[in-house]
């Protein structure tokens, strides 16, 4: 029975990968219809359809009850996005970040952040009750109120997002444009793909977590998170090799702002997430390292190499640390 749990978990993975690309081939098309900017295009739409994984994980675990997979999943998820994908990004190609990142996204992402630690664990991360806590005892919860604040302030993301894009068109380019009904094709697929691996990438990890005796916690902080975050490092890899560094940094951001506010609003409002303090400890490292990594933005607004060396360090730290702990 493990390798069927096995196969299905990689096949899940699969359907993911092929369904986000899909999904971003599409709506990028249908972007570029409308002069829509790289960056704009990085903090939308490449950033839902790479975040797609992680909404459809996340989603189907709140449905289920699998409250720690559908938390601990978009906190590993950004946690990746951040060091890893950015790290990996600054390795091959120096990342020019641009302007409008480090002055409204980035900020924002960090304040979001913040904002779902304090607002689930306040008293325990004040207090310093977190540091006596077993790592398994519930800390607090993310509430319904909490929930629908996220998708409200999202929303309001969002709106500015394409009040933004409207003022500043992109001008023309050259470039090939594929037909509105094949974009549209490569969407529905893409959804069906993306749903259809969630339900499989969920149903093998829990299995596989249950043959090892490892938590759920563990298990979407690690195997999930990397697995539905494989979109947003092949997206922002192939972005950086070409050039299109506003693609790259903005599909990061992006899906991390997408992750915390939309898809763990979402599973927020469809069953109320309680928190351990193992997820506690995860919130916070999120925060300061993405304090960290808005640092090095700000370094002559880009990541270099070493940087980008460093933040792949303080991954690795972070995942002994999520084994040993």
């Amino acid at each position: 029975m493990f390798l069927l749990y096995v196969v299905i978990l990689i096949l899940g993975f699969v359907s993911l990968i092929k369904g986000a690309d899909l999904f971003v081939d599409g709506s990028s098309a249908l972007a570029k219809t409308f002069h829509v900017s790289g960056l704009i295009i990085g903090l939308t739409i490449v950033a839902f359809g790479t975040s797609a994984p992680e909404l459809a994980v996340s989603t189907v675990a709140a449905i289920n009850g699998s409250n720690e997979i559908a938390l601990s999943n978009v906190v590993g998820s950004n946690i990746f996005n951040l060091l890893c994908v950015l790290g990996v990004c600054a390795l091959i190609h120096p990342v020019p970040v641009e302007a409008g990142i480090n002055k409204r996204d980035f900020p924002l992402s960090i304040l979001i952040t913040l904002f779902v630690l304090f607002a689930t664990s306040a008293s325990s991360v004040v207090t310093g009750a977190i540091l006596k806590l077993d790592m398994n005892k519930i800390a607090g919860k993310v509430s319904r109120p909490v929930g629908v604040i996220l998708l409200l302030i999202f929303i309001c993301y969002i709106a500015y997002l394409i009040y933004d894009a409207r003022k500043h068109p992109q001008k023309d380019e050259d470039m090939d444009r594929q037909p509105v009904l094949k974009s549209l094709c490569f969407i529905i697929i893409g959804i069906v793909l993306i749903v259809a691996g969630g339900k499989a990438v969920v149903y093998g990890a829990k299995a596989i977590a249950r043959t090892f005796g490892m938590t759920e916690t563990l298990i979407g902080l690690t195997i999930v998170a990397v697995g539905t975050s494989l979109p947003e490092l092949v997206t922002s890899i192939v972005a950086a090799r070409k050039g299109e560094t506003g693609l790259a940094v903005g599909n990061v951001v992006g899906s991390n702002i997408f992750n915390l506010m939309f898809i763990l609003g979402v599973s927020s409002t469809i069953h109320p997430i309680y928190v351990n303090v193992a997820s506690v400890w995860d919130i916070l490292i999120l925060s300061v390292v993405s304090i960290v990594t808005y640092i090095f933005c700000n370094t002559k607004s880009e990541i270099n190499r070493r940087e980008g060396i460093i933040m792949l360090l303080i991954y690795v730290a972070d995942v002994i640390f999520a084994v040993l702990r």
